[in-house]
């Protein structure tokens, strides 16, 4: 190795992402994973992995011979740089199925090798392994590969992942700043003798920072709600979409995630869920907290129509929280016509004018839908904004 090889330690969650699909909204412990599996979930973490390693291969070309990788065994980094043909120096193993606790310990081992980045593929709660394991120096980027990924500490998608690390291996610009680790918890709203039977309310809190790569339009921002008041807002959106569906009676329609969709479930009187996907049939029955698996056989049957909001901030429309809705039912869709973008004016001001963003696993897909599109603001208003796959 020369003087300019870029020392790269890979650590991967192998559950990550296992629960998404499935309707769990996250993959952390033993039960809900257990759960998952029952259900036919799906990992993420190593296909998202191969990705990036593919495009960064390609990028880079034979300069990726000047990156040294540092791994842990197994599913937990080896097998997938082996899968790119790649050598890595393996620096220890985990005693039977991966917990936080071993991504803990690998973060650990592996910053102690004065690595110059850390790639991690998980979601939030492997953000916050990282956070405990990882020395406070150390610089990581992490490859969105869970259900929950409300951290800035994510590239928005494992091709921009592969985008920062290639112009830091051939001396790009890239500098470095402190993000959040956020992940969601249990909120105490209420201490009247009622609480214990409503439903629990959840809440993203911060954990701490990790430093990270620093690179305009690569890296998500943290998904952090603001203070503004936009209940008028949603009212009047929540009274169109009323009007609106009195005139399609032959349609079935699909609430995403979200507290804005959550208001309009309401409105439906469907008993929604704050981080699920729920519909409403033409013949006005209900169906709660669906999975991907009964969407999809949903669309075999009948026409959807898709209620979607984006992520403030973020500016996800589809590929965070909302895996439930896979690249395959939204090929199922007749058109553009059949989705519905929701959100008000200062929810999209918070973008700062980055277009809403597409990481539905399908590169094809996040092609084909990347156009204008019209997005519900009020009462019969429309405002017109892009939607991208690309990061600049």
């Amino acid at each position: 190795m020369t003087h300019s090889t870029l020392k790269i330690g890979l650590l991967l969650n192998p559950l990550a992402g296992i629960g998404g699909a499935v309707g769990l909204k996250g993959s952390d412990g033993i039960e809900l994973q257990a759960l998952a599996k029952q259900r036919s979930g799906i990992p993420q973490a190593a296909m998202r992995t191969r990705i990036f390693l593919q495009q960064l291969k390609t990028l880079l070309g034979p300069q990726a011979e000047q990156i040294q990788w540092f791994t842990w065994a197994d599913e937990m980094g080896a097998v997938v740089l082996a899968h790119a043909g790649l050598d890595a120096q393996v620096l220890g193993r985990s005693d039977g199925p991966s917990s936080g606790h071993d991504s803990q310990v690998a973060a650990r081992t592996l910053s102690a090798q004065s690595i110059d980045l850390l790639i991690f593929a998980g979601g939030d709660g492997t953000a916050r392994d990282v956070l405990l394991g990882a020395s406070s120096e150390t610089m990581v980027l992490g490859l969105p590969s869970g259900v929950k990924m409300h951290s800035g500490v994510f590239a928005i998608s494992p091709a921009a992942a592969a985008e920062v690390v290639a112009a830091l291996a051939v001396g790009g610009l890239v500098g470095r700043m402190a993000r959040e680790v956020r992940d969601y918890v249990p909120i105490n709203v209420s201490n009247d003798e009622n609480a214990s039977q409503r439903p629990q309310a959840v809440g993203t809190q911060h954990f701490g920072d990790l430093w990270v790569p620093e690179s305009s339009g690569f890296l998500q921002q943290m998904k952090v709600g603001g203070m503004e008041d936009e209940s008028l807002v949603v009212a009047e959106i929540t009274n169109y979409m009323l009007d609106e569906f009195g005139a399609n009676p032959k349609q079935a329609y699909i609430f995403g995630p979200g507290s804005t969709c959550l208001s309009i479930k309401q409105a439906f009187g469907i008993d929604g869920t704050l981080l699920g996907c729920d519909v409403l049939l033409p013949d006005g029955g209900i169906l709660q907290d669906q999975t991907a698996v009964e969407l999809l056989a949903l669309s075999h049957e009948l026409r959807l129509h898709l209620v979607m909001s984006f992520t403030r901030n973020q500016g996800f429309l589809f590929g965070r929280g909302n895996q439930q809705i896979t690249a395959a039912l939204i090929r199922q869709l007749t058109g553009p016509n059949d989705i519905t973008i929701v959100g008000s004016r200062t929810k999209l001001a918070s973008l700062d004018g980055r277009p809403l963003l597409l990481d539905t696993g399908d590169a094809a897909l996040d092609q084909e839908l990347s156009r204008v599109y019209p997005i519900l603001t009020g009462y019969d208003e429309f405002l017109l904004y892009r939607v991208a796959r690309d990061f600049s």
